[in-house]
């Protein structure tokens, strides 16, 4: 394991003062097309919410603690974290000297392309919290330096050995079946959201694209991505806002650039989507700057 993400070390650090650290996010360069962060927290993390994308996580230190698909999970040093798109979770710290972790964000799409037609549908893991070598081989390498951006290839190998352990873990996403010419249409969907999210996208639009009955479309959507058409809509508008918040545009411009009506609308669906608000994100990456994300 890359010695920055050996277990144990930032427990050492953080405590080596005796003062609580504030909580702080860094987000790795967005090169690659696979979002990547790290995150200490004290206390509440994030209040509920959902992505549409696979969170795939590793705790670095401390008892990182979810509630998801109903039970209570505890994620500690060194055990991997694997959420499912679409699924409600939220997270607090289960030790008062708080946790520290790493996360990736992969798109399904991009995970169907590397499955190239061998499953008919998203792998599934029921276990959130798992210690598997062949993940942990395949995610080790995406977390390990989040100072640069992924290489093209890079990216690409790590999307292709993600898949293979998902796939590992779920066998029988290989034996459902999509209906015929439905992936291409899907596709086409996708594609036409992510160029238009700045703007109201209509049903009758997409059946025009697709060739399919808004309710076909919605379940097959479903079905290949994890979340419905709208809420993908709506990720797409998040992902541009959390981009210009970054770059230091204000709240209420970044909404209005992005496509939502206005500052509160944003803020409504972002934490809905990450379980924070946007002022609390920005504030968070402002720490992780001055304070050197904590002594790494």
């Amino acid at each position: 394991m890359d010695p920055e993400l050996a277990p144990g070390r930032a427990d050492r650090l953080e405590g080596s003062c005796g003062l609580r650290r504030p909580d702080w996010i860094r987000v790795a360069p967005e090169q690659g097309g696979i979002p990547r962060i790290e995150a200490f927290f004290t206390g509440h993390a994030y209040d509920p919410h959902r992505h549409d994308c696979y969170a795939l996580g590793l705790t670095l230190s401390g008892v990182q603690r979810f509630d998801y698909r109903g039970a209570e999970q505890n994620s500690l040093a060194g055990n991997l974290i694997v959420i499912h798109p679409d699924e409600v979770h939220n997270g607090r710290a289960g030790a008062a000297s708080g946790f520290r972790y790493r996360m990736a964000y992969l798109p399904p799409h991009r995970l169907r392309a590397a499955l190239d037609g061998r499953a008919g549908s998203l792998p599934f893991l029921r276990r959130a919290v798992l210690d598997d070598g062949r993940l942990r081989a395949a995610l080790v390498p995406l977390l390990a330096d989040l100072d640069r951006g992924l290489e093209p290839l890079e990216a690409d190998q790590a999307v292709a050995d993600i898949a293979e352990a998902l796939l590992a873990g779920d066998p029988s996403a290989r034996r459902r079946r999509e209906p015929a010419g439905a992936a291409a249409a899907i596709e086409r969907a996708r594609a036409y959201l992510d160029e238009a999210h700045r703007e109201g996208v209509r049903a009758e639009e997409l059946e025009a694209l697709t060739g399919l009955d808004r309710f076909t479309l919605a379940r097959q959507f479903r079905r290949r991505f994890g979340t419905s058409p709208y809420r993908y809509l709506t990720l797409r508008r998040l992902d541009e806002a959390r981009a210009l918040i970054r770059a230091g545009v204000g709240l209420a411009e970044a909404a209005a650039a992005a496509g939502f009506s206005d500052q509160s609308h944003m803020t409504r669906l972002f934490v809905r989507a990450h379980g924070l608000s946007p002022g609390r994100w920005r504030r968070m990456l402002a720490t992780a700057e001055r304070f050197g994300a904590a002594g790494r």
